[in-house]
C-alpha cells in the first residue's frame, strides 16, 4: 500500500472521508436550521424589549377620579375634528387672498381663542383621536391599532360624559362609543372612503346626521330630555381632509375646497346648536388629530403633521386679546413636537395682532373636562392651558389643582405598583412630602392667596410628570444590560458555528478533548440552569412581565452556550496565536473593515447621501482591479463602473419621491431593453470564460423563447396599465374595475412565470427580473421605477466581479488537491470552506440590501412612503391591503438581491448558510448601534426614525 508520508495514506483517507460525510452533512443541516429558528425567535423578542425599556404604555389601572369643585361653564359641549387639516392650510389665504375659513376666522377675531395644537408622532388617526379625548399620548405600538375598532381601553371624556352623541368614520368612533353604553353614534360604510373621489362629502354626512338627529328630537320626547341634559357631548368626526391629502395631496383645489367644507360645517353645527338650544350654554371646540405632509402621508414628526389649528369658543372661553409680550414668560418652554413656545406667527395668516395660544394635543381634554365641570380623564397628562378658560380666580385655581391632583393620583399609584411588587424600592424622593405640599396649597385657597396656590400647585402638577416618567424608566439598567449582553452573546455563538461548521481549521481544534469537554458540559448547564431559574423566581416575586422571563432566559441561554464551548475557544486562542504575524494583521484589518462598513451602513440611514460616494468609489475601484486583471475586451470593467455610477444618482434624489407617470412608463421601455441585453448574452456570450459559468449557448428551445417574449409582453402591458389607469383615475376621479382586474392579474400572473424558465443563472435571473417587473411599475409612482432597472444592472455586476475572481482563483489552486478533500469533510462535495476573503461578499450584500429600501421610498420613517403607490389596485380605504402591497413592493427589490447573493455563493461555491449568518453578524453590529441611539426625548421625529430604524434592521435578519 503506498503512503503519502506523515498525512497517512491517501486513498484511506478519502475513503474515510466519503464516510463520516454524509452524517457531518446531516448534523450541519439539523444545526442550520435551529440556529435559523433561534435567530428569528431571539430577534423578534428583543425587538419588542425597546417597547419595555424606553415606551411602557401609559394607562395606570385603578386610578380614581378627582371631582372637581368648581362649577361647570358650559352645559354641553361640541367637539370637531378636522382629520387630516393642517395649520397652514387652515390659516393661511388662498391664491386670491381670500381666507379659506371665513366662519372660524370670525370666530378667532371676535369670540374665542385660537393656537396650534401640536401633535405627538406617530402622527395617525388613533393616537391623535386618543390624546385630544383621553389627555395621553399612546405608546408607539398604538400605531399598531390605527384602524382597529376595539372597545374602550381607557378613560375618556366621553365616559365622564352624561351622554355623548357621535357621527363619523367607521375606523374612529367605535373606538370610543363602541362600548360606551351612555353614546348615540352612527358611522358610514367603509366602501364610502375611496380615495378616487372628493371625499368632502363624508363631512358632509356627519352634519346631515347630526341634524337629522336634531330634527328627529322635535318628535321623540325622550330625545329631546336627553338633549337637554347637562354634560352633553357632541363629536363630529370628518374625514375628508385626510382622504383627499392622501389622493390628490394637500395643496390640491381638492383638499383646500374640502378646508371650505369643514368650516361650513362648523358653522352650519354653530347655528344648529345656537336655534335648537338657546341658552348660550355651549362650549366648542375644533381641532385635527394631525396634518398632512406634501406627498400626502402622515405619521412622522414632521411640522405639517404635527401643527394642527385649534379653536374654542362658546361658554367658559375667553375672548381673543390683543398680543402682549407678558401674557406668557415661559420662552425656555418646547412642545411634543420640540417647537418653541411662542413662535412666531407667519404674516400671511393674518393674525399677528391676536394672542395666540399653543397648547400640546393632550391639554385639550382636561381643557374639555373643565369646560364641562368633569373629572379629568385619569389617565390624562394633559395641562390645562389657563389662557383658553374664563373662570374667576378662586375657581381656576380649582381647576387647576384638579388637573394636578389626577396627575398626582397617577404617579402613587405606579408608586404603589413598583413598592409593592419589588424586593428592593427606590422612591422618587422629590415627591416624598407631597401631602405637605397639598396641605399648603389648601391652606393659601382658604386664605385666598390665589397666585401663591397657583404656583405651588403647577409645581407639584411638574413634580407629578417627572414622577410617571421616573417609574416609566424604572428598569431602563436593568434591561439595557441584559438585551445587550444577549445579542454579544448572540454575535459570539454565531461566530463560533461559523468557525466550526464552515472553515477548514486544523482537526485538532474540533476533537480535542471532546469527552472531557461532553462531561464538563453537563455541569455547566446544570449550574446556566439554576443560576437562570433564580433569576425567574426573582422576576415571578416581583410580578414582573412575561416578556423579562423571556430576554433573562435567551440571554443565559447563549451565554451557557458560549462558556460550554470553553475547550474549542481555549485552542481557538492558542491557535490563533501560533499563526504568523502578517495572517494576524490580515485578520484584524477585515474585522476593521467589516466593522467600518457596519457603521457606515448605521449612518448612511441619517445620510442617505453617503450612498453616493459609496457606489462611485465601488465603481472605479473596482473597474481599475479587472482592468488589470482580464481582458478589456471582455467589456466587465467598463460595465461595472457605469452600473455603479449610474446607480449612484438615486441616492442624490430627493427622500419624498415625487409624481412622474411618463417616467415610470419609460422605465417599462428601459426594463424590456435590458431584458433583450440579458436574453443576447446568454445566446451569445458563453464562449468567453469570464461568462461561461453564468450562460448557456444551448437556449434555443422554443419553450423558453416563448416564455421569454411573453415576459416582456407583460412589462410592456403593465407599463400601458401604468399610464391608462393614473390618466382615468385623476381625469375621472375613479379606478375602473376593468383597469384594477387587468392590474392584479397582470401582476399576479408574472410572478409565477420564473419558476418555469431555463436553470442557468443569468438565464433564471432575467426571468425573475422581468417577472417582477410588472407588479414594482404598477405599484410606483416616479424615479423608483428607473431604481428598479439600475438595482438589476449592479446586481449584475456583482455577480461577474465575483465570477471573474473566481476564475482568477482557479488557476492559483488544484482541484485534487488533499485541501479540497479535508474541506468537504466539514462543507461536503458542492462547497469549499469559508475563506477570510470571502467576507466580501456578506458585505457587498448588506451595502446592497440597504440601499434597496432607499430606491423605493424615504426609510426615514415608515410613514414615510407614498400610500398612492397603491391607487392602481385599490383606492377604497383598506389600511392592511393597503400596508401589505407597499411592504411588497419594498420587498421586490430585495427579492432580486437575495437571488443575485445565492448565485454567487453557487457560482463561487461557498457555503450559502455561512454567508447568511455572516450577514447577521454583521448587521447585529448595526443592531446594537440602533439599540442605544433609540430615542425617547427631544424632538419626536427623531425619536420616530430611531425606532423604525432599529425595528427595521431587526426585522429584516428575523426573515
Amino acid at each position: 500500500m503506498r503512503s503519502d508520508g506523515i498525512l497517512g495514506n491517501r486513498n484511506d483517507q478519502v475513503t474515510g472521508v466519503k464516510a463520516t460525510t454524509s452524517k457531518r452533512i446531516q448534523w450541519l443541516h439539523r444545526r442550520e436550521r435551529w440556529l435559523v429558528v433561534l435567530g428569528v425567535i431571539l430577534h423578534a423578542v428583543y425587538m419588542l424589549s425597546i417597547f419595555d425599556i424606553y415606551f411602557k404604555s401609559p394607562i395606570v389601572r385603578g386610578v380614581d377620579p378627582v371631582p372637581p369643585r368648581f362649577s361647570a361653564p358650559a352645559k354641553r359641549l361640541v367637539l370637531l375634528v378636522a382629520d387630516g387639516l393642517r395649520a397652514d392650510k387652515f390659516y393661511e389665504p388662498d391664491s386670491e387672498g381670500n381666507y379659506r375659513a371665513p366662519f372660524l376666522r370670525s370666530i378667532i377675531k371676535n369670540q374665542g381663542r385660537w393656537g396650534v395644537s401640536h401633535a405627538r408622532p406617530p402622527t395617525e388617526s388613533r393616537p391623535g383621536h386618543v390624546s385630544i379625548i383621553a389627555g395621553f399620548y399612546e405608546d408607539p405600538s398604538a400605531v399598531l391599532k390605527g384602524w382597529k375598532a376595539n372597545p374602550v381601553e381607557f378613560d375618556s371624556v366621553f365616559n365622564r360624559s352624561r351622554h355623548t352623541i357621535s357621527f363619523g368614520s367607521p375606523d374612529i368612533v367605535p373606538i370610543f362609543c363602541g362600548a360606551l353604553q351612555h353614546s348615540t353614534w352612527d358611522t358610514y360604510p367603509h366602501e364610502f372612503e375611496d380615495f378616487a373621489t372628493d371625499a368632502s362629502f363624508l363631512d358632509l354626512w356627519s352634519l346631515d346626521k347630526f341634524q337629522s338627529l336634531l330634527n328627529q328630537s322635535n318628535e321623540d320626547p325622550k330625545l329631546k330630555e336627553l338633549l337637554q341634559q347637562d354634560n352633553l357631548v357632541v363629536f363630529l368626526h370628518l374625514l375628508g381632509c385626510d382622504s383627499n391629502g392622501h389622493a390628490h395631496r394637500p395643496f390640491s383645489s381638492i383638499y383646500l375646497n374640502n378646508v371650505k367644507v369643514v368650516d361650513h360645517v362648523a358653522e352650519s353645527v354653530y347655528n344648529l346648536v345656537q336655534d335648537y338650544f338657546k341658552d348660550n350654554l355651549t362650549s366648542y371646540v375644533f381641532t385635527a388629530d394631525h396634518g398632512m405632509s406634501d406627498k400626502g402621508s402622515h405619521g412622522d414628526g414632521h411640522p405639517t403633521n404635527t401643527d394642527t389649528p385649534l379653536v374654542v369658543w362658546g361658554a367658559g372661553v375667553k375672548h381673543p386679546l390683543p398680543v402682549s409680550s407678558s401674557n406668557h414668560s415661559d420662552r425656555g418652554f418646547r412642545f411634543v413636537d420640540d417647537h418653541v413656545h411662542d413662535a412666531p406667527t407667519p404674516i400671511e395668516w393674518g393674525l399677528h395682532g391676536i394672542e395666540r395660544v399653543d397648547v400640546n394635543q393632550a391639554d385639550i381634554a382636561p381643557l374639555m373636562s373643565t369646560l364641562l365641570g368633569l373629572p379629568c380623564p385619569v389617565n390624562s397628562v394633559g395641562i390645562l392651558p389657563r389662557d383658553y378658560i374664563n373662570m374667576t380666580k378662586a375657581e381656576e385655581v380649582e381647576a387647576v389643582l384638579s388637573n394636578t391632583k389626577e396627575i398626582l393620583n397617577q404617579f402613587l399609584r405606579k408608586s404603589h405598583i413598583k413598592q409593592s411588587h419589588l424586593l428592593y424600592f427606590k422612591p422618587f424622593k422629590p415627591l416624598s412630602h407631597y401631602s405637605s405640599i397639598l396641605d399648603k396649597i389648601e391652606g393659601l385657597i382658604l386664605d385666598r392667596d390665589y397666585d401663591a396656590a397657583m404656583d405651588l400647585s403647577e409645581n407639584l402638577r411638574s413634580l407629578a410628570l417627572q414622577g410617571l416618567h421616573y417609574f416609566q424608566t424604572y428598569d431602563w439598567l436593568m434591561l439595557m444590560s441584559v438585551i445587550t449582553l444577549g445579542y454579544l452573546g448572540w454575535m459570539i455563538y454565531l461566530v463560533l458555528h461559523i468557525l466550526q461548521s464552515y472553515t477548514s481549521l486544523p482537526g485538532n481544534i474540533f476533537g480535542m478533548e471532546r469527552a472531557a469537554e461532553r462531561n464538563n458540559q453537563g455541569k455547566i448547564y446544570l449550574c446556566g440552569c439554576i443560576v437562570t431559574g433564580m433569576i425567574c423566581l426573582l422576576f415571578v416575586l416581583e410580578h414582573s412581565p412575561p416578556l423579562y422571563h423571556a430576554y433573562m432566559i435567551m440571554t443565559s441561554f447563549l451565554w451557557i452556550q458560549i462558556i460550554s464551548e470553553y475547550q474549542f475557544i481555549k485552542a481557538l486562542w492558542k491557535h490563533l496565536f501560533e499563526r504568523r504575524m502578517y495572517r494576524i494583521i490580515k485578520l484584524l484589518a477585515t474585522i476593521a473593515v467589516a466593522v467600518f462598513i457596519a457603521e457606515f451602513l448605521v449612518n448612511s440611514f441619517t445620510d442617505r447621501k453617503l450612498y453616493t460616494g459609496c457606489f462611485l468609489f465601488a465603481g472605479a475601484s473596482a473597474s481599475f482591479y479587472l482592468f488589470k486583471s482580464i481582458p478589456w475586451r471582455s467589456g466587465i470593467p467598463i460595465y461595472v463602473c457605469i452600473s455603479c455610477w449610474f446607480l449612484s444618482i438615486f441616492t442624490l434624489m430627493p427622500a419624498e419621491i415625487p409624481d412622474n407617470n411618463l417616467l415610470v412608463v419609460s422605465s417599462g421601455a428601459v426594463i424590456i431593453i435590458i431584458g433583450i441585453a440579458a436574453r443576447w448574452l446568454a445566446l451569445h456570450a458563453g464562449g468567453s470564460k469570464f461568462w461561461l459559468s453564468i450562460c448557456n449557448r444551448e437556449l434555443k428551445n422554443p419553450k423558453y423563447s416563448a416564455l421569454f417574449y411573453f415576459q416582456a409582453l407583460l412589462v410592456a402591458l403593465s407599463s400601458l396599465m401604468v399610464y391608462l389607469s393614473t390618466t382615468h383615475r385623476t381625469e375621472k376621479q375613479e379606478l375602473l374595475v376593468f383597469h384594477q382586474l387587468i392590474n392584479w392579474s397582470v401582476a399576479g400572473f408574472s410572478m409565477v412565470l420564473p419558476l418555469f424558465s431555463e436553470n442557468s443563472i443569468l438565464s433564471r435571473l432575467t426571468s425573475i427580473f422581468l417577472g417582477f417587473a410588472p407588479p414594482f411599475l404598477l405599484l410606483s409612482i416616479g424615479y423608483e421605477a428607473v431604481f428598479y432597472a439600475a438595482l438589476a444592472l449592479v446586481l449584475m455586476a456583482w455577480i461577474l466581479f465575483e465570477n471573474t475572481l473566481f476564475n482568477l482563483n482557479i488557476k492559483s489552486s488544484s482541484s485534487n488537491s488533499l485541501q479540497n478533500v479535508t474541506n468537504h469533510l466539514i462543507l461536503g462535495y458542492d462547497n469549499r470552506s469559508l475563506q477570510l476573503s470571502d467576507v466580501r461578499i456578506p458585505l457587498a450584500f448588506m451595502v446592497l440590501f440597504n440601499i434597496a429600501f432607499f430606491g423605493t421610498g424615504n426609510f426615514a420613517s415608515i410613514a414615510s412612503f407614498e400610500i398612492s403607490s397603491v391607487y392602481r389596485f385599490i383606492t377604497v380605504f383598506s389600511p392592511f391591503l393597503m400596508a401589505a402591497l407597499l411592504i411588497f413592493k419594498l420587498f421586490i427589490p430585495f427579492i432580486l438581491v437575495i437571488c443575485a447573493f445565492s448565485a454567487i455563493t453557487k457560482l463561487n461555491q461557498v457555503p450559502r448558510m455561512g454567508c447568511y449568518f455572516l450577514v447577521i453578524l454583521f448587521s447585529d453590529v448595526m443592531t446594537i448601534h440602533f439599540f442605544f441611539l433609540v430615542r425617547n426625548t427631544g424632538s419626536w421625529m427623531e425619536i420616530g426614525n430611531s425606532i423604525s430604524h432599529f425595528a427595521a434592521k431587526t426585522t429584516r435578519k428575523a426573515n
